[in-house]
């Protein structure tokens, strides 16, 4: 007999059924009441569910495997039409289990948590590892707050601090393990002091591309692993770069520099071990795929700065072969003090002529000097 539908018992069984769940994180995912984690209001993709006005609907999508963002723009309120930046939720629960997973506790061990949000994968790891093994570090006072309201109502009480996650929390350590649960373009060494024969684990990236677990292992003052998955997880509030509707990015529209190109967008965006290995190359660019309105099959790709002072365009007509190697040729458009384009060929350029590698033979060193990632060996640095 299945258990009732939406109750933490429902949910893992549906994560069971997808064979989501670790068998060490069964009880926890069974037992732990992620409606307890939950503010009366979340957002469901473009769907925005109250549990007072559709309680049913409420717990249904609380006990589904899905995201809910629970914070817009950090909190703050902004006028009508204004670019809404998810800045905190509650991850769907099977990548928060993957990464769990990839974590790799053990009875005993120590866990420093970067990122509280709603508490509730503190709380998962709570009742697995007993509360004063985990410490949870979020910057915002008023997720902090309600982190920890939410964690005594489930009645655990792990250690919620209030502080930079980037500076981890030294005051609990060492640790056996490190999680961020944000993504951050690079390791913090002090999550490497914090946990100096441990194992760290964290949504890793640029703005290139950001879909990446980087998984750690610290030894003799250094940290060495490889990346796996293909999480999104919202970036660390430390130096996060402005976002915005296109239109805010772009600017001189008609002074740009056109020119011609054999590569294909699409070789690019359709191909996520190019994004990687391109992303390397351009860490400080984000891009977008825009399909034109009229069926024909023709895009634009941008490409934006962070800084918003450059931007490139490549425009996509069909017709033929997409991938690098045709003799057809794309318009580029390019404007600003870099050239985001040309940055970007070369990128994937370096990546082709290392034979197309995929992401899984690559690596991530980190040490007090700073961090590279390397292919195949930790001594053949690619970025």
């Amino acid at each position: 007999m299945r258990p009732p539908a939406s109750t933490p018992r429902h949910l893992a069984e549906i994560l069971a059924d997808s064979g989501a769940v670790p068998a060490e994180w069964a009880d926890a995912i069974a037992v732990v009441p992620r409606e307890l984690f939950l503010p009366d209001v979340v957002e469901a993709g473009d769907e925005v569910i109250s549990r007072s006005g559709s309680p049913e609907r409420w717990l249904a999508a609380v006990y589904d495997d899905v995201p809910l963002t629970t914070q817009i723009n950090d909190g703050r309120a902004l006028p009508d039409g204004a670019y809404r930046l998810p800045t905190s939720s509650s991850s769907m629960p099977s990548v928060m289990l993957e990464m769990l997973g990839l974590l790799d506790v053990a009875e005993g061990h120590r866990v420093l948590e970067l990122g509280a949000g709603t508490g509730y994968n503190a709380g998962l790891l709570a009742h697995r590892l007993g509360s004063g093994n985990v410490t949870t570090v979020d910057i915002d006072p008023v997720l902090v707050e309600r982190a920890a309201a939410n964690l005594r109502a489930a009645g655990l009480r792990p250690r919620v601090v209030c502080g930079e996650g980037e500076e981890g929390w030294p005051g609990g350590a060492p640790y056996e393990r490190v999680i961020a649960t944000y993504t951050v373009p690079e390791i913090p060494y002090a999550w490497v002091e914090q946990a100096p024969a441990g194992r760290i684990v964290a949504p890793w990236g640029g703005s290139f591309f950001s879909h990446s677990f980087a998984v750690l292992d610290v030894a003799d003052g250094e940290a060495h692993g490889r990346f796996s998955g293909y999480p999104a997880f919202m970036r660390t509030r430390t130096g996060r770069p402005p976002r915005g509707y296109l239109s805010d990015f772009l600017h001189h529209t008609d002074e740009d520099t056109p020119s011609r190109t054999a590569l294909s967008p699409l070789a690019i965006t359709g191909d996520a071990d190019a994004q990687f290995f391109v992303g390397l190359g351009v860490p400080d660019a984000w891009h977008l795929l825009v399909d034109a309105d009229d069926a024909s099959g023709e895009a634009t790709w941008w490409l934006l700065a962070d800084d918003g002072k450059s931007w490139a365009a490549a425009e996509y007509v069909p017709g033929g072969d997409t991938e690098a190697g045709s003799d057809r040729t794309y318009t580029i458009g390019q404007y600003g003090p870099r050239r985001l384009w040309d940055e970007a060929e070369r990128a994937y350029r370096s990546w082709e002529s290392h034979d197309r590698p995929s992401r899984d033979r690559a690596g991530l060193s980190v040490a007090r000097t700073g961090q590279h990632v390397w292919l195949d060996d930790p001594s053949n640095v690619v970025g």
